[in-house]
């Protein structure tokens, strides 16, 4: 199975056994290239039931394996997760999705959830514009 992908992820833990279709859901995630929606990884495996798909991605993301990322139109994608915290950015007009982290900008985030007096338990940042593919000789 390709790097970045646990498959002990699945069969270390109680209660959890790696099926045929699991497995194949996992291969699938790990050979995707560009970030997908739960429907599309569906299409892509005929032979596995779309509700073993879609409580698989529920699944693997309650591992840390599957980071969901939202998109501008309300649409969901998932990818491989870095297995970090990191943000996303988003182009609004391929689709096309990066990654950064700044640890300078969580640590501002803490900072001021503290100060309205909120105990934030996690965030998720997304910023959408154009990638350089879409936006020629502005990057």
């Amino acid at each position: 199975m390709p790097t970045g992908v646990d498959a002990a992820a699945l069969t270390g833990r109680p209660g959890l056994r790696l099926t045929g279709p699991r497995r194949a859901v996992l291969e699938a995630v790990a050979a995707a290239a560009t970030p997908f929606t739960a429907e599309e990884l569906a299409q892509s495996l005929p032979g596995v039931g779309r509700a073993t798909v879609f409580r698989t991605i529920r699944l693997l993301q309650d591992l840390d394996i599957l980071c969901r990322v939202p998109l501008e139109d309300g649409s969901i994608r998932y990818q491989l997760s870095r297995g970090d915290h990191h943000h996303h950015l988003v182009c609004s007009q391929c689709g096309a999705v990066g990654e950064f982290d700044d640890p300078e900008l969580d640590r501002l985030i803490q900072r001021n959830a503290r100060r309205a007096g909120f105990t934030l338990a996690s965030h998720s940042l997304e910023l959408y514009g154009s990638c350089r593919a879409c936006s020629p000789g502005r990057g």
